[in-house]
């Protein structure tokens, strides 16, 4: 699906710190970019602060995110770029078109001992073009190849577009409950999980 290139990381671990070490050698051997038929991922960076703002501020798309603000504002854009995309827990990737257009982002939450969580959105214009499943695909692949064993990825429960990528993409529906917190507490989403083939 993708061109990525990592280096691939083995540990047997058994208590926190050695979990940390595990989660963190895993966030640095996920690819800096990722090449794809039709896309180009790579870290965000300064120049993307405007298109982003401009993309996600947009209530149709904060309705279904549990982490993106409304307004989202030049400064939301520029914390997130500085000092969130790339943060030890997060490898986030700007999804650009082959003319370097910034269309959206996509990006792994990692947890210590857990899978981690696999988040992605599109700017409303580049809705229903398949470039969510590209970039999905391309990721969890990425992922897979550096080591994980499994990913997690969740929906509003009303998402269905969402929803259709993620299983177009692998991923079987594990649960569905009210989320208990955060801008989404008391909506009702699914849960998902792709193990990597053994």
């Amino acid at each position: 699906v993708g061109v990525a290139t990592c280096m691939f990381y083995f540990f047997f671990f058994n208590d926190t710190a050695t979990t940390e070490i595990y989660t963190l050698a895993l966030h640095d051997a996920l690819p800096i970019s990722i090449q794809t038929e039709r896309l180009f991922l790579r870290a965000p960076d300064l120049a993307d602060a405007s298109a982003l703002r401009q993309l996600a501020n947009n209530k149709s798309i904060h309705e279904m995110l549990a982490r993106l603000p409304y307004p989202y504002t030049n400064e939301h854009a520029l914390d997130f770029i500085t000092k969130l995309a790339r943060a030890k827990d997060e490898h986030t990737y700007a999804i650009l078109t082959k003319n370097g257009d910034f269309i959206g982002v996509i990006g792994l939450h990692l947890k210590e001992e857990k899978a981690p969580e696999l988040g992605y959105w599109l700017g409303q214009p580049y809705w229903g073009l398949g470039y969510a499943g590209e970039a999905t695909k391309a990721v969890v692949e990425a992922a897979f190849d550096c080591g994980f064993a499994k990913i997690s990825a969740r929906a509003i429960a009303v998402n269905a577009a969402s929803i259709r990528v993620l299983e177009k993409c692998g991923f079987i529906k594990t649960d569905q409950k009210l989320d208990d917190c955060g801008e989404h507490k008391g909506v009702s989403v699914a849960f998902f999980e792709q193990t990597r083939a053994k």
